[in-house]
């Protein structure tokens, strides 16, 4: 029984905080969309806050979705353990199994099938170049992504600047977006500067050994998760039993 009992009690622990991470993460999703403009008056008032910080509010539809999947296993885990519902300790485990098989798949792509990788990143590019010529400038939310993106990995396009001639944000102003530029207005393209993907890839490279290290620690956690929810589920099956 003390082995059981430090098993449930760390199982609520840990995906009670998990729960209230995702309840957080989905709430300031929720805000994001749905009162922008208040939002928007905030980060107007901060100080010396860059005019990109308003693309922010493109990433709440991605808060909403992680915020939403971390509620659902904090809950599942905490009153699947709270309960000692078997039910709810397996769908527990059949999700995070789902999400583990899925990184470890995603692994082995980037891995073993560096050419089909390859033409994976093509196939977006050139959509991603599409969309760029077809609705930069048009779509709100798409250009205020690319802005965001842009300005934060400090790069111009997907692949470079010409990404942008003959979008609609080019034809109506005769400019590019200003990451492009050194100069304002950016009539001048400032040929140092990267395109998003080697920028990008740019990034990762610098970091590989900081991201196999957390792509290690979520595994362990995820494996670790499983681990206790199976334990739980038999234990409780052999109480009853």
């Amino acid at each position: 029984m003390g082995c059981f009992g430090f098993l449930k009690g760390m199982m609520v622990f840990f995906n009670g905080i998990i729960f209230l991470a995702g309840a957080a993460v989905l709430g300031v999703g929720i805000w994001v969309k749905v009162d922008s403009g208040s939002i928007l008056n905030f980060l107007q008032n901060v100080e010396q806050a860059p005019s990109e910080l308003g693309q922010l509010l493109n990433v709440g539809y991605l808060l909403i979705a992680v915020g939403a999947v971390l509620l659902i296993l904090g809950f599942l885990g905490c009153c699947g353990a709270i309960r000692e519902s078997r039910c709810m300790l397996l769908l527990f485990f059949v999700i995070i199994l789902i999400v583990f098989i899925a990184e470890v798949a995603g692994a082995i792509v980037l891995l073993v099938f560096k050419p089909l990788a390859a033409d994976l990143i093509n196939q977006v590019g050139s959509k991603a170049v599409k969309s760029i010529k077809e609705d930069y400038g048009k779509n709100k939310d798409l250009t205020g992504l690319w802005n965001t993106t842009m300005s934060t990995l400090k790069c111009c396009g997907f692949y470079n600047f010409s990404d942008f001639t003959d979008s609609p944000f080019q034809m109506e102003t005769d400019t590019y977006p200003p990451q492009c530029c050194s100069n304002t207005p950016c009539t001048f393209v400032n040929s140092n500067v990267t395109g998003c993907l080697p920028a990008l890839m740019k990034l990762v490279d610098e970091n590989t050994v900081v991201i196999i290290g957390v792509a290690l620690g979520i595994a362990a956690l995820e494996l670790a998760a499983m681990i206790v929810s199976m334990t739980l589920y038999c234990k409780i099956g052999s109480k009853r039993d």
